[in-house]
């Protein structure tokens, strides 16, 4: 029976190392904790990057130096064998918010001097009692706006500091049921196989309720925002979103897990998409691009019923000829995006 009480203890020593040293020995807790040749994937600027003390100098260092008395506080906590090599693989995952004061400049985005809150997501691959793979997501475009910069258009759904699950129930410390780790996985693949066709012949809303309960939350990034029930969740993303692309390729991941009744997944890309229509404000460009995405999602009964996504939509746009942080640094109006 799998026991991933070893690889959970090693990630939460991990941050409590990480999330309490001096700045100056951020290099030496990655060292210790991760492989020599660790690979890291973050949201573009950061993109791929490898040994530890790469990741604590291009990313951790600045970004704690930003971000004074950093704080992580995580809404979900778990662990799983990867479906997508055969289950060979274990993966912890954490998801919440760094959060710290907003007392230094990061990527250009100016100070606050106030609480600022950056939404993450983290897949770590354990082996070796090493972290020897790690995929952070983060919204980058979340912070600007709390900044009180506009990097995006008018969004269709909310914007909102986003919450945890609303059962209060992600922080798996313990070791969960292996059927309810099954049966989530399995209302995701379910998902997956009918989000990856777009050509069931179904009205949207009625494709969705086949894996989604009517009261759905998906959570969705900066950009796009927040939207509630299947009618608006139709109407305020998946709608426009699939009406703005076509030439979706298959859906690829290099990691899919559950535990309990929570799992997720991400992808270098998850897929690729040729943008035919207006999204975001901006028109159609004829051209394809990556989506790097990590889902997390919250199971009840047999379907789901939360999402968090993150989506690199700053990726995904300088690949269409945006260049979101480079409009930013050329720009001192705060509304870094043309619209």
């Amino acid at each position: 029976m799998p026991d991933f009480l070893i690889e959970k203890a090693l990630v939460r020593n991990f941050y409590g190392a990480l999330d309490t040293v001096a700045d100056s020995e951020i290099e030496d807790v990655l060292d210790r904790f991760c492989a020599p040749d660790y690979l890291w994937r973050g949201y573009h600027p950061f993109n791929e990057n490898r040994t530890p003390s790469l990741v604590a100098k291009l990313f951790w260092r600045p970004l704690r130096q930003a971000l004074t008395r950093l704080q992580r506080r995580m809404d979900i906590f778990m662990a799983g064998r990867n479906e997508i090599d055969g289950f060979s693989s274990t993966w912890v995952v954490s998801m919440g918010h760094l959060m710290g004061l907003f007392d230094g400049p990061w990527l250009g985005i100016p100070a606050t001097g106030k609480i600022a809150m950056l939404r993450y997501c983290e897949f770590h691959r354990v082996e070796n009692d090493r972290i020897a793979e790690t995929a952070m997501f983060f919204d980058i475009p979340h912070l600007m706006v709390q900044a009180g910069l506009k990097p995006f258009p008018p969004q269709t759904a909310a914007q909102l500091v986003q919450p945890g699950p609303m059962t209060h129930d992600g922080l798996m410390f313990a070791d969960q049921p292996q059927t309810e780790g099954r049966a989530t996985l399995a209302a995701i693949n379910a998902m997956i196989s009918d989000l990856g066709t777009w050509s069931l012949g179904l009205p949207l809303e009625e494709e969705l309720a086949r894996t989604w309960t009517d009261d759905m939350i998906w959570w969705g990034p900066t950009g796009i925002g927040a939207t509630y029930t299947i009618e608006r969740y139709a109407k305020q993303h998946s709608g426009p979103f699939r009406a703005a692309f076509s030439e979706r390729s298959k859906t690829a991941h290099i990691c899919r897990m559950a535990e309990g009744h929570f799992g997720g997944f991400f992808g270098w890309p998850n897929f690729t998409a040729t943008l035919s229509g207006p999204f975001m404000g901006h028109a159609p460009t004829g051209k394809q691009s990556e989506f790097r995405v990590i889902d997390i999602y919250r199971r009840e009964g047999n379907k789901l019923v939360e999402n968090w996504v993150f989506i690199d939509l700053l990726h995904f746009w300088k690949a269409q000829g945006v260049d979101v942080l480079a409009d930013l640094n050329a720009s001192d109006s705060g509304q870094v995006l043309p619209v």
